[in-house]
């Protein structure tokens, strides 16, 4: 029997978490991913790698990036990928472990391939010689690879010996040879440190995670955050950010946002640390999102989920609807919405609710199965609840895209993306609307 889920990326075997080196190659996208294969727990960090001809049905090949070099010896750390010709490069950080903290070691690295499979090391780019002293050299990863007007930049998230998470960026002209910069950033992060950075020019976008980021009453409960900002750098390479920072995902469970820059498609890691994963017990550990189509639009990052399954039912519906569904996608495109009360995933003795009150969507998984238990400690994250912002429309478009272990819920290009361990039986739907007129459309 098979238990992984049916269309989210899982390792073929093992624990999985941030997607890596999401690009389009030689007409196939591939998406690379933070994999121990040998453990359903976290370990020496490898490269693990799909392919997809369509971000719909994907194909395991072989390990990308295997630690055990000088430079790496410990592990393969979170990193980009850039196309150049005929050739693909994989910009990475090289993890070496030390029992004293300041003795780590995390060095920017690189490695090429001409088919896309078999990848070649070409060692350390950055290390600590290229660090300004008011850096820290145990904190410095993740980094972004891009190309523009002539020169080749990384962005490389890092730490403050005395103060939080930065994002420093480096120059060149050949991939071998490359210099400091400037911190990007016009302020100082609220978070610890700084993580995944994705940055895409077309957009507008810059993306990151904020660790252990302060709770503010609603939003960024989770215990680390990732946020966007839309701007774009200035002559002296800051980033002037138009409204400020705002999250990426209302959800339980986002993190590590990477975006394929090829079509604008973004996949992240669904789950958080810190947190049992129930799913150990049915032989894998973690998974990635669903790819989403992003837009900006006056300043906001839209996400439209890429849609699995197949065609169903497409109908009108008066006040309910109700069914059937564990795997599969509920459209539904709702004119004048005065309330709205979803039900999913409902069997016995669980239940999953989606619903809107005062100017609000609440997502509860409360009773949604085996129990899921993180650090957070906030009144909302006790109850097992997530709440967004309702942004109002006078036709709403609301997608939720069930797998067997998830939920993830688009409300007018807002997105909630959560896990839940229901039995497998518990698989009935009920939508209750009152609007002036709401259509549904089934897939599975």
């Amino acid at each position: 029997m098979n238990n992984k889920p049916i269309f989210h990326i899982t390792g073929e075997s093992g624990w999985i978490n941030d997607p890596n080196g999401l690009v389009k190659f030689k007409g196939q996208y591939h998406i690379f991913f933070q994999h121990h294969p040998y453990s359903n727990e976290w370990g020496p960090m490898h490269w693990g790698h799909v392919v997809s001809d369509d971000l719909i049905h994907f194909k395991y090949l072989p390990i990308a990036l295997t630690p055990g070099d000088e430079f790496d010896k410990d592990g393969c750390f979170s990193g980009t990928a850039l196309v150049q010709g005929d050739t693909l490069y994989l910009a990475y950080t090289g993890y070496i472990f030390n029992d004293d903290p300041e003795k780590i070691r995390q060095i920017q690295c690189l490695a090429s391939s001409k088919d896309g499979i078999h990848f070649k090391k070409h060692g350390v780019i950055i290390d600590e010689t290229l660090l300004p002293k008011k850096y820290k050299a145990n904190d410095f990863r993740d980094p972004k690879l891009f190309y523009q007007d002539g020169t080749y930049y990384i962005l490389v998230m890092a730490r403050k010996a005395i103060g939080n998470g930065s994002i420093l960026l480096f120059k060149s002209k050949d991939l071998k040879k490359w210099e400091f910069v400037n911190d990007v950033l016009t302020h100082d992060s609220e978070g610890r440190m700084l993580e995944c950075v994705d940055y895409q020019k077309d957009l507008g976008l810059l993306l990151y995670c904020e660790q252990d980021y302060p709770p503010e009453k609603d939003r960024c409960l989770n215990l680390s955050s990732c946020e966007y900002e839309v701007g774009e750098f200035d002559k002296n390479f800051k980033f002037i950010s138009k409204e400020g920072k705002k999250l990426v995902d209302y959800g339980f469970d986002f993190y590590a946002p990477q975006i394929i820059e090829d079509g604008h498609y973004l996949i992240a890691w669904m789950d958080m640390w810190a947190r049992n994963n129930p799913s150990t017990k049915y032989g894998f550990a973690g998974m990635l999102t669903v790819p989403r189509k992003v837009t900006v639009e006056n300043g906001i990052m839209l996400q439209k989920p890429v849609i699995f399954g197949d065609l169903v039912e497409s109908k009108e519906i008066q006040n309910t609807y109700s069914g059937h569904l564990s795997v599969g996608t509920l459209h539904l495109e709702i004119d004048s919405l005065k309330s709205l009360s979803i039900i999913l995933r409902k069997g016995d003795d669980e239940v999953t609710k989606f619903y809107l009150l005062d100017d609000y969507f609440y997502f509860d998984r409360g009773l949604s199965g085996e129990q899921i238990d993180g650090l957070e400690k906030d009144p909302l994250s006790a109850a097992g609840i997530r709440k967004m912002p309702y942004r109002k429309q006078q036709k709403d478009d609301i997608y939720i895209v069930l797998d067997k272990y998830s939920i993830e819920i688009f409300v007018n290009g807002i997105s909630m993306s959560n896990t839940v361990f229901p039995k497998e039986s518990s698989d009935i739907f009920e939508i209750n609307v009152e609007s002036n007129a709401t259509h549904v459309t089934l897939y599975k």
